[in-house]
């Protein structure tokens, strides 16, 4: 009885309730464009670092990002090679650099050296393993950005002719300035950095062996560097990008912006049509029904408003979802957040009936007989 009386409720008001899945649907889209986003984004973050194949990262002092980093002099892959538990270390170059187009145009790009430390992964065309000397490989995604037609394109960084040998699938960047994966010779050559130097070190631990234990002991013999974890190195990137320049913030911001609308738009009809049901909640409570099955019948309201204005949002979401995977800043709808929007889209909707709980809750059964 409950459930047809708040439906009945519902559909009296045909294009109030509406309105109401109208509201629902824009929240939970805003919602989850925002937070698919910010998934999105830090996956593109974190991917090299998830991809690179070392326990511990060696950078200069401060260095908190891996687009950004300076250089290191070169005596640290010795000195880390001297501590018990490290097997190995092996240089990694990265930096900002020019790519030029085939119409001389320039645009950025990241370049990425490194003889297997870090090596493009998802090879959609060509094969990585048989890259030439002057051979990169690069994601088709930026096919467009780079000036290239696939597999056997020319362009040049810094004056020098480069030849695509390899297209990835998937590798984006946060800084929207493509990867261009290398060997660590050609690298160091079109970025001038001298043979025994390197923008990173990744060291090896030992198995068996603490990693936390071969940190500290990399510490107090590297002083001036900094010293990070696979995990650390991640979360700082993270922290660097996400808060520091306020792009987490933002995208963060944009969801909350949907949650309070959805949650005003839905509290405004619902209350509306608390109102103009009035009379028949307090016929309700003449005939004896309690405070507490007229609550009933407002939450039933809001429940059904809210798996009904998901069902449409999450739909469209998937399909917003699903038309960015192959764009510079693709959306991550994964199901744990559509169940996380599911969840919040009910609390929304029932938080927006407390103002036609209150209402109800001062109803005087004689205004049934006033009438």
């Amino acid at each position: 009885m409950v459930t047809k009386l708040a439906i009945r409720n519902l559909v009296h008001d045909r294009a109030r309730f509406l309105v109401t899945l109208i509201g629902i649907l824009f929240a939970v889209v805003l919602l989850a464009v925002q937070l698919g986003l910010y998934l999105g984004a830090r996956k593109m973050i974190v991917d090299t670092i998830d991809h690179a194949n070392g326990d511990i990262w060696i950078a200069a002092y401060g260095s908190n990002s891996f687009e950004q980093a300076t250089i290191l002099h070169g005596r640290e892959r010795f000195a880390a090679l001297s501590v018990p538990g490290v097997t190995a270390v092996e240089p990694v170059v990265a930096s900002f650099a020019p790519w030029t187009r085939d119409d001389t145009s320039t645009t950025s790009v990241v370049v990425v050296g490194s003889d297997g430390t870090l090596p493009p992964w998802n090879v959609a065309e060509g094969s990585v393993s048989a890259l030439s000397p002057d051979g990169v490989a690069v994601d088709r995604t930026y096919a467009d950005t780079l000036g290239i037609s696939g597999v056997g394109s020319v362009a040049e960084i810094n004056g020098q002719r480069l030849r695509v040998d390899a297209l990835t699938e998937g590798i984006r960047s946060f800084t929207t300035s493509p990867y261009i994966f290398m060997s660590l010779a050609k690298a160091r050559e079109l970025l001038s950095v001298p043979s025994d130097q390197a923008t990173f070190y990744l060291a090896k631990v030992q198995p068996g062996v603490a990693v936390s234990g071969v940190k500290r002991a990399l510490e107090t013999k590297l002083p001036g560097t900094s010293i990070f974890t696979k995990a650390e190195f991640r979360q700082t990137n993270l922290d660097y990008w996400l808060f520091g320049t306020g792009a987490g913030v933002a995208l963060l911001g944009g969801a909350v912006l949907g949650l309070i609308i959805g949650t005003v738009v839905v509290a405004q009809t619902l209350y509306s049509s608390t109102k103009d049901h009035l009379a028949e909640f307090a016929t309700l409570r003449a005939l004896g029904s309690s405070s507490f099955y007229i609550h009933k019948v407002i939450l039933t309201q809001a429940t059904v408003s809210a798996f009904l204005g998901y069902a449409l949002g999450i739909a469209v979401s998937f399909a917003v979802a699903q038309a960015s995977l192959h764009t510079p800043m693709p959306i991550m709808l994964t199901p744990q957040l559509a169940a996380m929007l599911l969840v919040v889209t009910v609390v929304m909707c029932a938080v927006s009936a407390l103002s036609s709980i209150f209402k109800v809750t001062k109803i005087d059964p004689a205004m049934v007989f006033a009438r």
